[in-house]
């Protein structure tokens, strides 16, 4: 299907407003995967948008109208076979907004940032399973392609590409980039999860590229002075793999979410070497030891306050608390010492939440709890069924 005629079946949907039920016989297929991006479109101001949410509350596909959630994924692809970030893919597009899309696809502004491009591969790959109709299967094959070429060298996965910035060239575990794009290359090459349909040629060249990938986490996960495994941070230089400073309250670190992310990873290949046996029962021993204990962290009602890229009438506290029933880990650990980092856009660092600016603290996720379920469930299951010791 040319891009004109995918224009054409969304001006269509955009005159008639909010379409009628998925054609019979598709199943609904799962949408969660673009949720970031939806978010920041719907909720961040940002003037460098190609087009604006007419409001916080624009209408949007139900997970059920599966082609019409499929004809945006059409429109919204680059020529390069990407997709741009922080844009709805299931979006009600009015017609002025359908159109500005269109106009922007030979735009080089892919990204894998906030979860992008990595789910609309997934996506179409599901629908092509479903429908059989070849516009789905060759968008889904560009975007493989595209993937495939953004890999470096060394196996690590690029914020963006084609990189365009000291952050965009950084190998980057954070906002789910490199787990997201692993995943794909995983399911592809296993013929998994959507992809049964896929050529040998391009299921070996992603079974290469995760191998590629995995040897990079394991090269990436951080020592302390004693050279003993850690967990793994959030950016990484591209050359020499070691930690790297982000946006400028993303320092180097540990960081437990991304942690959870490279172990999720992990613990999913079948018969694991000892390197990756050693490097997950590292990673989960160092996040039993940093967990936080008899805290909480609550949202509060707070003044309105007013930044460039959104407004909140919220502050986020930490609470001592002797009950609270669960751990919780903070984003950022200090790479040698463990203390929980905080960070504005100042790029200072403290140990408080309360000793940076109300931006950030409302405007950051500052605590985990995804390595409670790794430590209670999924690491002892994964020992179990690999009968290690």
């Amino acid at each position: 299907m040319k891009i004109f005629h995918i224009l054409l079946a969304v001006l269509a949907l955009a005159d008639a407003g909010l379409s009628a039920a998925t054609e019979a016989g598709i199943e609904p297929i799962d949408i969660s995967g673009f949720r970031d991006s939806s978010n920041h479109w719907r909720n961040i101001r940002n003037d460098g948008y190609f087009i604006q949410a007419t409001s916080k509350d624009q209408p949007h596909y139900d997970k059920k109208q599966v082609r019409e959630i499929a004809a945006n994924i059409l429109l919204f692809q680059r020529a390069n076979g990407g997709w741009p970030k922080d844009y709805d893919m299931c979006a009600v597009l009015t017609r002025d907004q359908a159109e500005k899309v269109a106009a922007t696809r030979n735009k080089t502004d892919t990204s894998f940032d906030n979860h992008g491009t990595h789910p609309q591969i997934a996506y179409l790959a599901k629908v092509y399973e479903a429908t059989r109709e070849d516009a789905y299967r060759k968008a889904c094959e560009r975007g493989i392609d595209f993937i495939l070429s953004a890999q470096y060298k060394n196996g690590g996965i690029p914020q963006r590409y084609p990189g365009k910035n000291a952050i965009g060239v950084l190998v980057t575990l954070n906002d789910g980039v490199m787990g997201g794009v692993l995943g794909v290359y995983r399911d592809a090459a296993r013929g998994q999860d959507g992809f049964s349909w896929l050529d040998n040629k391009r299921r070996e060249k992603c079974r290469a590229a995760f191998d590629k990938g995995v040897a990079c986490l394991l090269a990436m996960q951080n020592r302390n002075k004693q050279g003993v495994l850690q967990g793994w941070g959030q950016q990484y230089n591209q050359n020499t793999l070691k930690p790297a400073l982000g946006r400028p309250f993303e320092h180097p670190c540990n960081a437990p979410g991304e942690t959870c992310d490279v172990l999720d990873i992990l613990m999913r290949i079948e018969k694991p070497s000892p390197e990756i046996v050693a490097a997950v029962k590292s990673a989960v021993a160092w996040l039993d030891k940093v967990k936080l204990t008899g805290i909480r962290v609550e949202k509060v009602a707070a003044e309105e306050n007013v930044s460039n890229r959104k407004t909140s009438k919220t502050d986020t506290i930490v609470v001592q608390d002797p009950s609270a029933t669960e751990p919780l880990w903070g984003r950022m650990y200090e790479l040698e010492t463990d203390r929980v980092l905080y960070s504005d856009r100042s790029g200072a660092i403290k140990y408080s939440l309360a000793e940076i600016d109300r931006e950030r603290r409302s405007g950051s996720n500052w605590f985990v709890t995804g390595p409670h379920k790794i430590i209670e469930r999924a690491y002892p299951a994964w020992m179990e069924k690999n009968n290690i010791k």
